[in-house]
């Protein structure tokens, strides 16, 4: 039994136990006094207790049994290799398990394999069978076992909310720790990859460096044995296309979001804001063939005819960062007007009633009254916007190019701190080399950015909203 039929078959034991469970409840009550009102709790609750007794310790063994499978496996096949097999480098010991595997799932192979590869592969595919009957016996068995003592052990004055209740609330804390711990995982990871990196280029030239150019040579007689990791160019991309985006973006999205709550009638609402939400669905590769095809070549043809009309000569790049940074615009404008709209809808209409009876106008209750009231779920919806044009890599890569330029004109080709961690990490890379390590570097950069960004909204946030209580 493979694991996508065994846990369709987990699932409906679940459901079945969940149905009997159920059942004896309602049963118990019909041969009780008092019916219903003589149970603890609702037949629901038992049902679900008796679910959980046979689906979480049944999920539980498959789960590990998947996570230790291949590793104990492997270590089997291993132990039946050939010692001089057995002694080879972990690179070409782990291509001959790759050979074996290979030839087990019967895919194409290169030349005839070693006699020692096909008893292995025969081996591994009986191994793996017995894996996977072993552990569709031993789940089913503990579900099914466990299903019908929690059906025995039902009575009226059990409490099968109180226990289901504490399963659920372990359960979200459980999930709530594993976000906490992937989010630590996460960055303790950043970190000591980047200290590997800090090891080998001093971390004042990575920090101050003007200069962006992180090929690595194989040999040191080759040109261009030494890169250069200066982030400054990297970093001044990522603001110039951030900082356009935000400008078409926030005032569009607000001003948007303003008129949506404030002015429009509910028909033009409906219509509206639907197909403002459409743009977010719009995947990104899209935007960047948008951007491209037709908003680079009418910002370079267009600035062509511009300045030669003015009479200046000024070279405009077919890549910039003035056509990637007015796609992304677009892109975020929905962060900021959805989010916008429904923090401005929240405000209490009390609010602006109590306006309006002290004679301000509509325009002085909006200025002065709502978008105060609305200004942290604004702040909010802009870093919302701001992190999104941060991170966003497609639309710079088709629009903007790779070239890290340090420059302040958005009429030149620049690129980001995102891009360049997608060119370090393409392809087959050794996390040996300095060229690797740089994207760790970069990523920590990065969250420290965006932290410090985050810490600065929120103190703008609370300074507000202090203010208007």
């Amino acid at each position: 039994m493979n694991t996508s039929s065994l846990l369709l078959t987990i699932v409906v034991l679940i459901a079945v136990a969940y149905f009997f469970g159920r059942r004896r409840s309602v049963s118990l009550a019909d041969t009780s006094q008092g019916g219903y009102r003589n149970l603890n709790s609702l037949p629901f609750y038992y049902g679900t207790l008796t679910a959980l007794w046979c689906g979480i310790p049944a999920l539980l063994v498959v789960a590990l049994w998947l996570v230790f499978d291949n590793t104990i496996i492997d270590s089997l096949i291993l132990a039946q290799l050939p010692e001089p097999v057995r002694a080879l480098p972990d690179g070409e010991l782990g291509l001959v398990l790759n050979s074996i595997k290979n030839l087990a799932a019967e895919n194409m192979t290169a030349g005839d394999p070693e006699p020692y590869v096909v008893a292995a592969a025969d081996s591994l595919n009986r191994i793996t069978a017995i894996s996977q009957m072993a552990m569709a016996v031993l789940g089913l068995t503990l579900g099914m076992s466990l299903a019908v003592f929690s059906w025995f052990r039902i009575q009226p004055q059990q409490k099968a909310r109180l226990q289901v209740e504490k399963v659920f609330k372990f359960i979200l804390l459980s999930c709530a720790s594993i976000a906490i711990l992937t989010t630590v995982g996460i960055v303790f990871s950043v970190i000591f990859e980047s200290l590997r990196f800090f090891q080998a280029v001093p971390f004042t030239e990575f920090i101050f460096g003007t200069h962006w150019s992180p090929q690595m040579a194989i040999r040191a007689d080759q040109v261009g044995s030494s890169g250069a990791f200066g982030i400054i160019p990297l970093f001044t991309g990522t603001l110039l296309i951030s900082a356009i985006a935000l400008i078409v973006a926030v005032p569009t999205g607000l001003m948007t979001a303003i008129y949506l709550s404030e002015y429009a009638s509910s028909t033009v609402r409906s219509i509206v804001k639907p197909l403002l939400e459409v743009l977010a669905g719009i995947p990104t590769v899209v935007y960047g063939f948008f951007a491209a095809l037709t908003i680079a070549p009418l910002i370079r043809d267009g600035g062509a005819w511009t300045f030669e009309f003015l009479g200046l000569q000024m070279a405009i790049s077919s890549e910039s960062a003035l056509a990637a940074g007015l796609v992304m615009g677009v892109m975020i404008i929905p962060f900021v007007s959805s989010l916008s709209d429904d923090v401005i809808n929240a405000v209490p209409q009390a609010l602006r009633d109590g306006s309006f009876g002290l004679g301000a106008t509509r325009s002085e209750t909006i200025k002065q009254v709502v978008l105060p009231a609305a200004l942290p779920g604004i702040v909010g919806s802009v870093l919302l916007a701001a992190s999104r044009a941060i991170g966003e890599t497609m639309i710079v890569v088709m629009a903007a190019g790779l070239a890290a330029n340090l420059t302040a004109n958005p009429l030149e080709s620049v690129t980001t701190v995102t891009v360049q961690i997608v060119t370090l990490l393409v392809g087959d890379q050794e996390f040996d080399s300095p060229k690797t390590l740089a994207a760790f570097a970069l990523g920590l950069m990065l969250f420290i950015v965006t932290l410090a960004l985050n810490y600065l909204a929120l103190h703008v946030v609370k300074k507000y909203r202090e203010q208007y209580e």
